[in-house]
């Protein structure tokens, strides 16, 4: 199959700014014939943007991408080929959905200590479809007024450590990927060149991680280089894709440049029918 193939994109059912149709057209426009929904805790999108893609000739392989915790740093599990249906991802997912409700709200609540008055129904609105979290509290700050910009809002206010940060609900990586394994996916581990270090990567190629996110906006060629040397090594798959989400981050130019091989994506499909 000609094309690119892009494994790492988010719509509006999380913290992206397209609807899933509108993520598929572009995804057409833009010459990419696979594409995976990632939305975080959330896979309420995938069913209608499979119904879209049919028309414009796009394979849509079900995605999440699952947020874990180890130690003290956030670890993200992105999670493939699983069975959308599955009745123990649901209702986990769902679980996760109402944890990030009661997260918000006394964020929110923080924030109005602090003497700035932030509307939740207004963070709600935000959300729109998705699951509410912190980036739907920052663009609500910014749209209030009550931050300078985006960024200021995590680095002042709801960012980890700052006066309004709220701990989140904790589910460990090698939770996120039983979830994933029980509803017959693999998982890789999310742009690691981000925030995860050699011995955080070599813990989670111990809890049974498939994969590594080899390409990504975050991996210059060195990264690259060195993460699938260790993919390599430890017979793991190479996963990648452009981390989408559009809207106020503006990252288009990233959506259709950020491509893994057709010979990858075989190996994650010959990995999961070998499982």
């Amino acid at each position: 199959m000609a094309g690119k193939i892009d494994l790492h994109t988010h719509t509006y059912f999380s913290d992206g700014a397209l609807s899933p149709r509108e993520l598929v057209i572009r995804a057409h426009e833009v010459g990419i014939s696979v594409l995976s929904i990632t939305d975080h805790d959330n896979i309420d999108g995938i069913e209608s943007a499979v119904d879209v893609a049919k028309d414009f000739g796009i394979e849509v392989i079900p995605g999440v991408e699952l947020s874990s915790t180890l130690g003290t740093k956030d670890i993200h599990i992105l999670g493939y080929m699983f069975d959308p249906s599955n009745k123990h991802l649901r209702e986990t997912l769902e679980f996760l959905k109402k944890e990030r409700f009661i997260r918000a709200e006394r964020i929110v609540r923080k924030l109005n200590s602090l003497n700035l008055p932030l509307d939740f129904d207004l963070v709600l609105e935000r959300a729109g479809h998705g699951a509410v979290g912190r980036p739907h509290i920052a663009a609500a700050m910014l749209d209030e007024g009550l931050t300078s910009d985006y960024a200021e809002a995590f680095e002042q206010y709801i960012g980890d450590s700052c006066p309004a940060y709220e701990p989140k609900y904790k589910i460990s990586p090698e939770d996120a990927v039983e979830i994933i394994a029980n509803a017959g996916g693999i998982s890789t581990v999310a742009h690691p060149g981000w925030y995860v270090s050699e011995a955080d990567l070599f813990h989670l190629i111990r809890s049974g991680i498939d994969g590594i996110e080899v390409m990504h906006p975050a991996h210059d060629p060195n990264r690259v280089r060195f993460y699938r040397g260790i993919a390599s090594t430890y017979f793991l798959l190479e996963s990648g894709g452009s981390d989408f989400h559009g809207g106020k981050r503006n990252d288009y130019q990233n959506f259709g440049t950020y491509s893994i091989t057709h010979e990858m994506l075989d190996a994650m499909k010959r990995r999961l029918f070998i499982q």
